[in-house]
Parts: C-alpha cells; structure tokens; sequence
C-alpha cells in the first residue's frame, strides 16, 4: 500500500484525497465490511431460527469465535497497522493532501478491522452470558401442562445450573461435584433419546422401589403422604387437587378422574431418576420414556419470574415466587 500511494504521488493520477483512496486501498478492506455484514446477518438468523436446546452450542460457538478474532487482532494484526501510520512514506500522502486527511487515513487504517473491533466488542458480553448461563442460572419457558398446577403454560422459570454440580455447555460433562438432586426437586433435563428440555418433579432416586397402584404413589414401600384438597369443577368434578409430600416438599398435583394410565412398579437404576409430572394423569414423563440418567440434568428449577402465555396478551407477574 505504501508503494501503491508513493506511485500515485509522483505520478500525480489522483485529483484529490477520495480518488487516491480509491487506487490504493486494498481490497480485503471492502471485503471485511462485506464479511462483517454477512456475520450480522447470521447472528440474527440464529436468534430467530435456532432450534431449543441448541443456543448453548451457539453460544460457545459465538465466543470462541469472537475470541479468536480479537486475540489474533490484538497480537497479530495490530503491530503492523501502527507500524504503517507511522511509517515515513506516509509523508508523501501529507505533501499533497492536508493534515485533516492524515487523520482520515489513520482512522481508517490505523484501526482495527470491522470484523476485529466487533469480536473485542462482544467478546467480553458473549463471555459472561455463556458463564452465567452454563453455571449460575438460566431462564426457560414452561410449554406444556404437565407441571399444572405447580407451573403453568407460559410461565417464565429461573433454573439453578450450580445445586446439581457444574457442567461444561454442550457436551453436559459434570466438573464439579456440588450436590444430588432430592425427592420433590423440579428439575429440567433431556429425557433419553430427545434433545428438548423437559421439566418434572423427582419422585424416585437411584435404588428407590417405586409403586403407583390406583394414584397412590409408594417410594420404598411408604405411601407418599397425600390429602385430598377439592374436586373441580364443583358440580360435576373432573379434577382432582390433591396435596402431596415427597421429601420435605409439599406440593399440589392434579389427578383426572376420566383417565386411567395404570399400575406400576419399578425400582430405580443406580445413576438414574424417576421423574413425573404433577399434571399425573397428563404428562410425558418417566412412565413413557424410562427413567433419566444423571448425565442428561440440565439444573433445579427454583422461581417464575413472569408470565406471559401469547404474543396477544401482556406479560403478567401475578405468578412471580418460588416454585415448591
């Protein structure tokens, strides 16, 4: 390049400071803002397409990719864009174009690239996302009604990444141990065989005999404690509310009287979880695709902090508070 502004210089083939530019700025200088828009684009893309339970990946992805570019910018990069403004042929730019043009020219390749100054500037902002996210809490949205009365569809929850020991994003692999999960927990997982998250309560831990016979649910022979709290609606009640004790949780959970799902008994494998919704006549849950292995716990859900069921309805934080 500075070959390139010596020539122009002597030659006199530039009328001015904008048609010198023109000759002698390289290529790769379009190029970068061009790639920089293309990343743009991307990252809205993924906001709005990712599928759940991917962003984790997206995430690392993301800050690692800042990462790189802004270490290579600053140790790489960086010492020959100062070395070029502060060469001596950059007189040769100043004996035909003013002092302000100067500064133009090393504002414009003085500093760092586009694509370099946006990894710096998102790099510390993706970093602490990821680490909040992968290690302290991380915010879901309730789904389904299988957690009703609990948790309703379009609750807004608070998960703790931390109770159940830290773990590396993505790969899920356990670094820390902190602590297990215990009976009553709610807690978000990956069933076997699905990679969507799913919330339900524990109700049985590694090596636990479970029965369920007629509603009642038996955790090593022991008839968890229950009582029944109110039939609805009134007149003609489909809807059992029953108050139910597993641990020291207490909790309500709904048992439809026009549905019958069936008796069973099962004893719970080391390393694994039984889980069940508290919608129990309603819900996806351990009885349909098998107990939970320690590896797929994602964390303990612990408060709503909103609702807010549709786009055509205002968010609504009547519902804010833990979560027994």
């Amino acid at each position: 390049m500075q070959t390139a502004l010596q020539w122009c210089a002597e030659k006199k083939t530039a009328s001015d400071a904008v048609a010198l530019r023109r000759q002698v700025v390289p290529a790769w200088v379009e190029w970068s803002y061009r790639l920089v828009s293309a990343l743009w684009l991307l990252w809205v893309a993924s906001v709005v397409l990712i599928k759940d339970g991917d962003f984790a990946l997206a995430l690392v992805v993301l800050t690692a990719l800042a990462g790189v570019i802004a270490g290579l910018d600053r140790f790489v990069f960086e010492k020959g864009r100062q070395a070029y403004v502060n060469a001596g042929k950059i007189a040769v730019y100043i004996t035909y174009f003013v002092k302000q043009e100067q500064e133009n020219l090393k504002r414009e390749f003085g500093g760092m690239l586009p694509i370099a100054e946006n990894a710096r500037s998102f790099f510390p902002v993706l970093l602490v996302v990821l680490v909040l996210r992968s290690f302290v809490v991380e915010p879901f949205q309730i789904p389904s009604a299988s957690m009703v009365p609990s948790l309703e569809v379009g609750d807004y929850i608070l998960v703790n990444k931390f109770n159940y020991g830290l773990r590396l994003p993505v790969v899920g692999t356990k670094i820390l141990e902190v602590g297990e999960p215990e009976r009553g927990d709610v807690m978000v997982f990956f069933p076997p065989g699905d990679s969507r998250y799913f919330i339900k309560r524990v109700v049985g831990l590694p090596g636990d005999k479970l029965r369920y016979v007629n509603k009642k649910l038996y955790v090593n022979d022991e008839l968890v404690p229950h009582t029944l709290v109110a039939e609805v609606p009134p007149l003609q009640p489909v809807t059992q509310v029953v108050r139910e004790q597993l641990g020291s949780v207490e909790h309500l959970i709904h048992h439809d009287k026009r549905i019958y799902r069936g008796d069973f008994e099962t004893t719970v494998k080391p390393g694994h979880y039984f889980m069940m919704g508290d919608n129990r006549d309603n819900s996806s849950d351990s009885r349909v695709w098998g107990q939970v292995p320690e590896k797929n716990i994602v964390g303990q859900a612990f408060a709503i902090w909103m609702h807010w069921q549709s786009f055509s309805q205002l968010p609504s934080f009547d519902r804010v508070g833990q979560i027994r």
